[in-house]
């Protein structure tokens, strides 16, 4: 299956929290989403591997993406190395997107940090013909570099290259995000495990006060923001969003 956009993250939930609202937006604009998580996250504090892949397959299904894996790197203890970097390449050359949204390239977490650079990483030598990869059913796969590569926000703030406005996805977004009811604080009690730095109503409530301040930046209500380390160019003044002040 071929993807237009394929988001990665290093944790289920990253994407939610990180590109959810523009993954709904290029969605509904008849674009073929899709995700990948690099580990099981399991080493969470709060629930387990089997809730982590329930919860995963819940918020898919919000984001209507057309595809979901997991890659199954160690969580905590991958790499930015051949091995893992060859998985990766394997499963961009599979999904063949024409932009990667992908891990933050410096975080709180080094999960983050070291995920996003394993990624601009595999993107680039993805498109490297004599780095040989092979599919499921052992057929060489074509060589195949992503037009662009975006990095996410997450929890540290970086001056983004790029903003795009999900004013109009932005409840759908958050449906997403508490998809993930071990992670996240809900209303309901469970046996979700001890109170974390993500599972406080303050946590939630600072990723809503994210996307207002970056919205405020363009004009509009809410926005999700990213960096590039290419740079973007434009077709004419057109696709300039207008600031109103």
């Amino acid at each position: 299956m071929k993807l237009d956009i394929l988001a990665i993250g290093v944790h289920p939930d990253d994407v939610e929290l990180g590109c959810s609202g523009t993954l709904l937006n290029e969605k509904k604009s008849g674009k073929v989403t899709g995700i990948i998580d690099l580990t099981q996250g399991e080493l969470g504090t709060r629930g387990t591997i089997e809730t982590r892949y329930a919860e995963a397959a819940k918020a898919a299904e919000i984001l209507g993406v057309s595809v979901r894996e997991n890659l199954k790197m160690r969580d905590g203890f991958f790499k930015n190395d051949e091995e893992h970097q060859l998985l990766l390449i394997k499963a961009i050359r599979k999904y063949q997107p024409e932009i990667v949204i992908g891990n933050v390239l410096d975080d709180r977490h080094p999960d983050h940090g070291r995920a996003g650079h394993l990624i601009a990483d595999a993107c680039f030598l993805a498109g490297l013909a004599k780095i040989e990869t092979f599919d499921d059913n052992g057929n060489v796969q074509p060589k195949w570099r992503p037009k662009f590569v975006l990095h996410y926000l997450q929890d540290w703030y970086h001056e983004p290259d790029l903003l795009i406005d999900i004013s109009d996805t932005f409840e759908q977004r958050m449906e997403s995000v508490k998809a993930y009811g071990t992670q996240f604080f809900t209303d309901t009690k469970g046996e979700e495990g001890p109170q974390t730095y993500i599972s406080t109503p303050d946590f939630l409530d600072s990723v809503t006060a994210r996307a207002r301040m970056l919205g405020k930046r363009i004009g509009v209500k809410y926005a999700e923001g990213f960096i590039t380390e290419k740079k973007i160019g434009i077709r004419n003044l057109d696709a300039l969003v207008l600031v109103e002040t």
